[in-house]
């Protein structure tokens, strides 16, 4: 009998184990997905959610952009320009339009419009967003703001995914285009595995590690950006130090004064802003931007490329590279510059002149 009840007394000690067992691995993979999943964007204008003071269109599926005009009155303009603002940013970060000269501005006609990108600033998050998708919202922006047949088109540093995407699914639409220092995707499959390779290793090791999973597991994007074990990317966590010599001298100018407007970029959540720039920018696209076509055969338009050669964010062997392959792209080098180098003196009149007439600034 001591035996049964010892046998008995055992088994149901296994039978509580067990089920403490499964108890935690249900607590432990819950709380895993949990972690894994991005919290929902703070939709613009939705109880407790961020205000809307921006003035919107209503895209095809239901979501809002939020714009903001620059330049000559819309109706007045013989030029007009969309641009396409960077990573970590909204409508309001446009130096092209603010720095663009009163001559340029007015002796060209230049009109101009800036938008949040969708998830940015009050545009609403678009969580299916792709290079094509952005380009649409492009296409539908210009239309419901009556910009004509053909605009122009500027994209800045991971706006020029966006741009990209205009050469590759609207080139009609396009009277012209300016890639300013665009982020570049390493797995562009023109790429030469040795030159990728080597521009990839130029970054810091937590950055590396970063886009790579943006590009091979991009559910996991968000746990590896908001998790406290290791750092994540550096643009995510707004670390400064890999910005080269000449960056940092511009924003120690610019100083704490120079973006009153930086809470507004990141309202709606850090994930459909940033995060969701990463899962794009260095996803897997469905074109590469090599293989494309002379969009202007006849010289009726041009495009350009303008990258400064120390920028410590996007290598200028890759575009050299990306020039290379693309001839009929017009590639302006700017020695000694970095990442932001638009702001320089002189510079967003050089790049709009050049983009409109062919002709460069003469200083």
């Amino acid at each position: 009998m001591a035996t049964g009840s010892t046998d008995s007394a055992s088994s149901r000690s296994s039978g509580v184990l067990y089920k403490l067992l499964v108890v935690f691995s249900v607590c432990i993979a819950t709380s895993t997905y949990q972690a894994l999943q991005p919290p929902p964007p703070k939709l613009c204008g939705s109880p407790g959610g961020p205000s809307i003071t921006a003035p919107r269109i209503k895209l095809r599926d239901g979501r809002h952009l939020a714009y903001k005009e620059h330049g000559v009155p819309r109706d007045q303009a013989a030029r007009k320009i969309v641009f396409v603002h960077g990573s970590d940013s909204c409508r309001h970060d446009n130096a092209f339009a603010a720095l663009l000269s009163p001559d340029i501005k007015e002796g060209l006609g230049v009109y101009m419009v800036s938008f949040d990108r969708p998830g940015y600033g009050e545009s609403d998050a678009d969580p299916n967003r792709t290079p094509k998708s952005l380009a649409l919202d492009i296409e539908e922006l210009a239309d419901q703001l009556s910009l004509g047949t053909k605009f122009y088109i500027i994209g800045y540093s991971m706006g020029g995914q966006a741009t990209w995407a205009c050469l590759k699914y609207i080139p009609h639409r396009l009277a012209g285009a300016a890639l300013v220092t665009p982020v570049v995707n390493y797995w562009w499959k023109s790429f030469p595995s040795d030159i990728s390779n080597e521009a990839y290793n130029l970054q810091p090791r937590n950055d590396q590690w970063a886009v790579r999973v943006a590009h091979y597991a991009p559910w996991l994007t968000h746990w590896w950006n908001s998790q406290k074990w290791f750092l994540g990317s550096s643009v995510v966590t707004r670390n400064l130090g890999l910005l080269s010599k000449s960056d940092k001298e511009i924003l120690f100018k610019i100083g704490a004064a120079g973006r009153p407007h930086e809470g507004e970029i990141r309202q709606q959540g850090t994930h459909e802003t940033v995060i969701r720039d990463m899962i794009v920018g260095f996803g897997k696209w469905e074109f590469d931007p090599m293989e494309l076509e002379n969009l202007f055969p006849n010289k009726e338009g041009s495009v350009h490329l303008w990258q400064g050669d120390d920028d410590a964010l996007v290598p200028v062997t890759l575009q050299r590279y990306v020039a290379k392959k693309l001839p009929w792209i017009h590639y302006h080098e700017i020695p000694g510059a970095g990442h932001m180098f638009p702001l320089f003196p002189g510079m967003v009149d050089n790049i709009v002149k050049t983009l409109l007439t062919n002709e460069e600034v003469k200083n």
